[in-house]
């Protein structure tokens, strides 16, 4: 008998070369466009011009985005979409300018501090939002949520409403094309901790564990791409779906602790937050595998791994370089467990993770 689920996902998601122009009247939805961008990534990519080209009605562009986008970043936004009076918003690029453009949707229907958001929610329905990835990480494109930095705690903090969800996602993997091996690198392992964490999640049924086992095959048959730092149209291909997979199946599972332990390694350290997963990686599923052994050797399966091992080389291949420049004080460490141990990622994961469980990773991690 299976367990009683549910499942929503109202994105409308076009993938292929050229869906950009070729989807026009799916995507223009409305008179004037907010089109919210990082400072250099949507123009690189081709996006930009895309959208341009192709956009046919009033808009204003948007170009403040920075990594990890700040709360001022947000109200700033959310005020340029008031006041030029836009009905709808395009986001182009990684996961910092997609999740900065739910909340500046939010805050264009919505005059509030972006912290009151967290404690306060909102009582108008936010823009319509078409979501455009040039990376092929984070899945923001088909989710509800978005993460940004909140420096008065020193951490970054996720928001989610289901008006949040993007109304229209175009996959050009071409727009991949103008990343480093590095940034492919990083987003590619942010796409496989969305697929793994949401397979591992307490939240886990049929409908969103297909999504996830479908991804990590995908994932798993770009491996030798990724260690040989080469990568061609079908591999950018497979690993731009493969996130949006993640994404999919994180917008039903939530993550776990993995996400909430990788946060501090951005915030104080400046690690690329797939990196920081990744860095982290092997240490949880070890963590994991002491409760649930079977659903961690399916995942390795899935990925195409014979071990934990084997799991454990393929990030060292990925990140060693990193990991051995990141100098981590050991005192910190018990600090940064408290708070992720009792974050809704640590409550969502397999094994109860306690503060000293999570200690126990980080120090497995961080400090050989």
């Amino acid at each position: 008998m299976l367990a009683r689920f549910r499942f929503a996902m109202p994105t409308k998601v076009f993938f292929g070369q050229g869906c950009v122009k070729n989807q026009r009247s799916e995507w223009v939805l409305g008179s004037k466009a907010l089109i919210v961008t990082g400072r250099s990534s949507a123009k690189l990519s081709g996006a930009l011009d895309d959208v341009l080209d192709s956009i046919g009605v009033d808009y204003e562009v948007f170009s403040e985005v920075e990594n990890n986008p700040s709360l001022a970043t947000v109200a700033q936004g959310g005020r340029a979409a008031r006041e030029a009076g836009c009905d709808f918003v395009v986001a182009i690029g990684g996961g910092s300018p997609l999740d900065a453009a739910k909340v500046i949707a939010v805050l264009a229907r919505n005059e509030k501090d972006p912290l009151d958001l967290y404690s306060q929610g909102w009582e108008n329905r936010a823009l319509p939002v078409v979501a455009i990835p040039t990376t092929a990480g984070t899945g923001s494109e088909v989710t509800q949520y978005a993460v940004l930095t909140i420096e008065r705690d020193r951490t970054k903090r996720g928001l989610g409403g289901f008006d949040m969800f993007p109304a229209v996602a175009l996959l050009d993997p071409t727009y991949t094309e103008s990343l480093s091996a590095d940034v492919t690198i990083d987003t590619a392992v942010d796409a496989l901790s969305h697929l793994v964490e949401g397979y591992l999640s307490l939240k886990a049924d049929a409908i969103n564990s297909s999504l996830a086992v479908q991804g990590m095959r995908m994932w798993g048959r770009c491996i030798p791409a990724l260690r040989n730092r080469g990568f061609d149209r079908k591999v950018r291909a497979e690993l731009m779906v493969a996130s949006t997979l993640g994404g999919m199946t994180i917008a039903q599972t939530s993550t776990t602790v993995l996400h909430a332990m990788g946060y501090p390694l951005t915030y104080f350290h400046g690690i690329p937050h797939g990196q920081a997963n990744g860095i982290l990686f092997a240490a949880y599923l070890r963590y994991v595998h002491q409760t649930a052994p079977q659903k961690v050797g399916e995942v390795l399966v899935n990925l195409g791994l014979t071990s934990l091992n084997e799991f454990q080389q393929l990030m060292e291949d990925l990140f060693k370089d990193k990991r051995r420049a990141l100098k981590v004080d050991e005192e910190v460490l018990p600090a940064w467990a408290q708070r992720a141990a009792a974050t809704k990622n640590a409550a969502n994961s397999i094994g109860n993770p306690s503060p000293r469980a999570v200690e126990e990773i980080f120090r497995k991690s961080l400090l050989r």
